[in-house]
């Protein structure tokens, strides 16, 4: 139904970024809600950042004025935007779809990434 391919994950010095990206591939007329969830070690997975259809986004609060999330709807892709690292963002990072339309008045279920490691050292 959709597939989530991610890209852009690595090593980074703290202070440094990186640009995550997922590419939605696969049979659906929209989706409503794309982002990323991360979970570090020993850790419960968490949101990150979030954006709808209608550009509308929201971020932890840890992360806020350091990354930006941005999507093309046409191209059924978003991407994340790290800046300013720090050691504490260490962890794979998740892109998942939410609210996919499939067919008109059918819906799916959340559809998850492979999922791509982050880590930042200090």
């Amino acid at each position: 139904q959709v597939q989530l391919v991610e890209s852009g994950g690595g090593l980074v010095q703290a202070g440094g970024s990186l640009r995550l990206s997922c590419a939605a591939s696969g049979s659906f007329m929209s989706i409503n809600y794309m982002g990323w969830y991360r979970q570090a070690p020993g850790q419960q997975r968490e949101l990150v950042a979030a954006v709808t259809s209608g550009g509308v986004t929201n971020y932890v609060d840890s992360v806020k004025g350091r990354f930006t999330i941005s999507r093309d709807n046409a191209k059924n892709t978003v991407v994340l935007q790290t800046n300013s690292l720090k050691p504490e963002d260490t962890a794979v990072y998740y892109c998942y779809a939410r609210g996919v339309q499939l067919t008109p008045g059918r819906y799916g279920n959340t559809y998850w990434g492979q999922g791509t490691q982050v880590t930042v050292s200090s």
